[in-house]
């Protein structure tokens, strides 16, 4: 075993499962307050208390929006490296196999979707196998690849179509209309109502917002960096990486400020809507990115510092249960919220939703604690391990 392999096992792998469970802790604290994508926000509420739901609306999504989403697909892409960088150093060709995975992970996606149609497994399942195509490229093709996906291409088409065509008028989303549809299903009583409708109407309305928004692009480039992230060894502690994540965390804060304010003023400086929205889909994937570098980059830096240390290596066992995690609050969270449930959608803005988040992450940080205590992975961990390696004969 080389040493590479002997370093991805030692104490500063702990810095990816703590930062995988500040990605999940940061995501369900989002679904909360969104009440899992069953936006109804309370009229009865006194002023001060509205007033605040909003500071706390907007601070959360300033955070986290589209940045908790990207450190876990960062995450995802380093993952793929290790087993495949470990299957390799055993002579094992772990593409198939991979393949197989994602096959498991597209079911526990559908698993998940039963409860909430926000799921992002079932993507990353799908788009995963970019990771098959390109583990064997060097990395500057591999770098040059996210590049170009990262720079949403297709929105970059239809922008200049737009601008030599002034006639062309774009047809409306489509995510709009499946979300409509979901207004139906949603007013119900039945968790079967629920569940159907997650799994057709709500499922569409998720895969059409994710392309509408550059996620089929984004989401296999940050694959792909996190695969090179692996293979630099930038995740282990060493001056090298140190320097990296400096510069990365320089470099991304200057990137971020003019986007952030080309962003905030787009709607006032191109009228025309259409382009403006394609405009959107790039700065905003640029923009989520760039804060998910400053995110990322502060936390490993913090994380060298043993006050810091002590307490984000909480988050590790939360981090090592991260598809039990996942797929967990969306079973407790959606029936916190929505009228199959407790119904509390009606009374909840987001101070409360936040507070119910912050108990429910606490909670399951706690059950986190006490399973690995006694078991060596999660639940639907552990499930997952023994499927992938299932032996299927020769």
């Amino acid at each position: 075993m080389s040493n590479s392999t002997l370093n991805l096992k030692a104490p500063r792998v702990e810095v990816v499962d703590a930062l995988r469970g500040f990605a999940i802790m940061s995501i369900m604290l989002l679904h909360n307050i969104e009440h899992f994508d069953y936006y109804n926000f309370p009229e009865a509420l006194p002023e001060w208390m509205k007033i605040l739901d909003k500071i706390i609306w907007e601070t959360l999504f300033f955070l986290f929006g589209g940045k908790s989403y990207a450190i876990f697909a960062l995450l995802f892409g380093f993952s793929f490296y290790i087993q495949n960088d470990n299957q390799e150093k055993k002579g094992n060709d772990f593409r198939l196999r991979f393949l197989w995975r994602l096959l498991l992970l597209l079911g526990f996606g559908i698993l998940n979707t039963v409860f909430y149609e926000g799921d992002i497994l079932v993507l990353y399942a799908i788009l995963g196998v970019v990771l098959v195509l390109v583990c064997r490229w060097n990395d500057k093709a591999v770098f040059i690849t996210a590049l170009i996906l990262m720079l949403q291409p297709l929105e970059w088409m239809k922008y200049f179509y737009m601008l030599l065509h002034p006639e062309f008028v774009p047809m409306p989303n489509l995510s709009d209309h499946y979300f409509g549809m979901m207004g139906d299903y949603l007013k119900s009583n039945s968790f079967m109502d629920y569940a159907i409708g997650n799994l057709t109407i709500g499922r569409w309305a998720s895969v059409f917002w994710s392309w509408e928004n550059g996620r089929f692009f984004q989401a296999p480039a940050l694959f792909m960096l996190g695969m090179l992230l692996g293979r630099k060894q930038l995740f282990i502690a060493s001056v090298e990486s140190n320097l990296f994540w400096k510069k990365a965390l320089q470099y991304a804060i200057v990137l971020f400020i003019p986007l952030f304010a080309f962003k905030t003023f787009l709607p006032e400086i191109i009228e025309r809507k259409a382009l403006a929205t394609s405009l959107s889909v790039i700065i905003n994937s640029w923009s989520n990115l760039a804060f998910m570098i400053v995110l990322v980059s502060t936390f490993i830096l913090l994380y060298q510092k043993d006050s810091v240390q002590n307490l984000f290596s909480k988050l590790i066992p939360f981090g090592k249960m991260s598809l039990t995690n996942y797929i967990l609050q969306s079973i407790v969270g959606c029936f916190i919220y929505y009228r199959y449930g407790l119904g509390l959608v009606e009374y909840t803005g987001a101070t409360y939703s936040l507070l119910i988040g912050i108990v429910l992450f606490v909670l399951q940080l706690h059950f986190c604690k006490w399973w690995l205590s006694k078991h060596r992975q999660g639940p639907l961990e552990y499930i997952w391990h023994k499927a992938t390696w299932i032996s299927f004969g020769k």
